[in-house]
């Protein structure tokens, strides 16, 4: 009876060029690993760690425990609550139009027109140009006195809109900037997904006697899904962190005269650098952070159950 060879060990070489497939993966995402840990992951937990002090500006070295006395302080402050409902009702009148003009244009532009180029660049301009600057322009333009707005409408026999005071109309102005800015992004993005999807679909759809209106609805609808899905995604977190336009409307970190238009960003600015509550506004950060992933798992949870009805149709 012969006995089974015993195994012969690998060479050495064979061992090493192993060893660095397994750990290759790990070694090329090192660098982002690293950055994120730095500047994400290590912010994102110190702030959760200062929010359960008190922490002054002036001094940030003398702490003292608080534990959730930040988060109470805050759910008892009805300035906190004026600007969540700004946050709110800023992010819908800004985010709405702003998706839906942007589905217009990049719809127009998928067709075949003359200077397609032209117009494609042309979109980013807005966005390529600084908060700063496009803030203050608007600023002028709603200016009560002088400004362009006025002017119009005044020439339509409308009296005088004081955009910088009024809360409806100080918060329409400051969404206005928002859509400026972002609507031609968007539209690039749209624009992009309408090109991704099968021209076959379009042409079956035409020879079935399809107007360009039902083939926007049963053939580009349901095939931007996805990217909708995206673009309403990363609209929100961006209303929910709004902070340069409404803070260059006025100049203002209070968000006007009573609050009408400050957002939880320039509530969370106010708190530390106009307040010096730097653990307060390590709190408003963090409650910042928790309403984003719960906005988007809404968004995500709302996703999920319209594609299993489609499923199941």
């Amino acid at each position: 009876m012969t006995l089974p060879a015993p195994p012969v060990a690998a060479p050495r070489g064979t061992r090493l060029r192993r060893a660095w497939q397994a750990a290759s993966p790990y070694a090329y995402i090192a660098p982002f690993l690293t950055l994120f840990a730095a500047f994400g992951l290590f912010p994102l937990l110190y702030t959760a760690f200062v929010s359960l002090y008190r922490v002054e500006l002036q001094t940030p070295g003398d702490m003292q425990w608080r534990g959730l006395g930040n988060y109470t302080a805050l759910f008892t402050d009805d300035f906190f609550w004026i600007s969540l409902r700004n946050t709110f009702t800023i992010g819908v009148i800004s985010t709405v139009p702003q998706l839906i003009m942007a589905l217009g244009l990049a719809h127009l532009l998928n067709y075949r027109l003359r200077g397609r180029t032209f117009f494609r660049t042309a979109m980013l301009l807005p966005y390529a140009t600084s908060v700063a600057a496009a803030t203050l322009v608007f600023a002028q333009l709603f200016g009560r006195d002088f400004g362009l707005v006025n002017y119009v409408l005044g020439l339509v026999g409308s009296g005088p809109v004081d955009w910088q005071t009024g809360t409806v109309a100080s918060q329409i102005a400051v969404s206005t900037i928002v859509i400026w800015r972002w609507t031609g992004y968007n539209a690039l993005i749209y624009l992009a997904g309408m090109q991704s999807i099968p021209t076959e679909l379009y042409e079956a759809a035409e020879m079935d006697g399809a107007s360009r209106w039902r083939q926007f609805l049963h053939v580009t609808l349901p095939g931007l899904r996805p990217t909708i899905v995206f673009t309403t995604i990363v609209s929100t977190i961006g209303a929910t962190q709004l902070f340069g336009e409404p803070l260059l409307f006025e100049g203002s970190v209070s968000g006007g005269i009573s609050h009408q238009y400050q957002t939880l960003g320039l509530y969370l600015y106010e708190q530390g650098w106009g307040f010096f509550h730097l653990g307060r506004a390590a709190a408003v950060a963090w409650v910042m952070f928790l309403l984003i992933l719960v906005l988007v798992g809404v968004n995500a949870l709302m996703v999920r159950r319209r594609a299993r009805k489609e499923a199941t149709r």
